[in-house]
């Protein structure tokens, strides 16, 4: 990723991206709009909505800006409302109840990941999670982490609220290596720590590379900055009116959960607008 600050222009592309995808959302009588929060699993699944059928993730690569993004571009149907089902790569929880455990990372979970001798944390600071969740498919996964040693019971105890909560995610991975130069497709949706990355269009490391931030369900909760939308192709989620699976806002259970550490909420900024991230450091 490039790491120069550069000059965005207005919101304007954003707001037109907006206001297309809006009016493609589906009236109340077709779809219900979803609640954030609920007591059983969602309701919406992939075999009732249909609609992400025929889309393959990460299958369609976007021209780049000069500023080393993808071109942002209107949300396709079949992710507006998006409740794809997860691929489990762990266990799943043998009983369907929370399930956390920490660790040293393993040299293999390690060798995949992002780190490198240049990161700001030393690998020996890093440790490695293994957490249940609930899929937007109404199912117990289990999912990874890498975060920084000094958050990884409050991490394990803040996801532990949002399982009770059953607050859906549809993937939990270390980010790999490779991901950081791949070409962007702007449909990913890993909740994911440890990155060692900068600032999005800065040259200091980003509170990721210590693995104290954690970015959740980034593609409902996109960032946004002057016409940068983050995923790209998520602009269908800037409309936060429109509740659906997976959205983060103001004084629920997630921003609750992680109040409860003394993390903060990148979605209560203004520009950037960082709905998915909640960091210990502030940034």
């Amino acid at each position: 990723m490039r790491t120069r600050a550069v000059a965005l222009p207005t919101l304007t592309l954003v707001t037109g991206l907006a206001a297309c995808d809006a009016s493609a959302r589906p009236q109340p009588s077709a779809v219900a709009p979803a609640p954030l929060i609920s007591s059983a699993p969602p309701t919406t699944t992939p075999s009732t909505a249909g609609s992400w059928d025929g889309w393959e993730i990460g299958a369609h690569p976007l021209p780049r800006r000069p500023d080393g993004f993808g071109e942002v571009e209107s949300t396709p149907v079949a992710l507006r409302n998006r409740v794809l089902p997860t691929r489990d790569s762990l266990p799943p929880p043998a009983d369907g109840e929370y399930t956390s455990a920490i660790s040293e990372v393993p040299a293999d979970v390690l060798a995949r990941s992002t780190w490198q001798a240049g990161c700001p944390v030393d690998r020996t600071r890093l440790r490695y999670l293994t957490m249940a969740f609930w899929g937007f498919d109404g199912r117990a996964h289990t999912g990874e982490m890498l975060v920084n040693a000094s958050v990884a019971q409050d991490v394990t105890q803040v996801f532990g609220r949002l399982f009770a909560a059953r607050f859906p995610i549809e993937e939990m991975r270390v980010t790999r290596a490779d991901e950081l130069d791949a070409a962007p497709t702007g449909d990913g949706n890993n909740t994911s720590a440890f990155v060692c990355r900068p600032v999005r269009g800065q040259p200091n490391w980003s509170a990721h590379a210590y693995g104290l931030a954690v970015d959740l369900d980034p593609f409902c909760n996109p960032y946004s900055r002057g016409d940068l939308v983050l995923p790209e192709l998520a602009s269908a989620y800037l409309d936060r009116s429109w509740r659906r699976p997976g959205m983060i806002l103001p004084g629920d259970a997630t921003v609750r959960a992680f109040s409860a550490i003394g993390w903060s909420w990148g979605g209560k900024w203004v520009s950037p607008t960082d709905r998915m991230h909640f960091s210990a450091t502030g940034t």
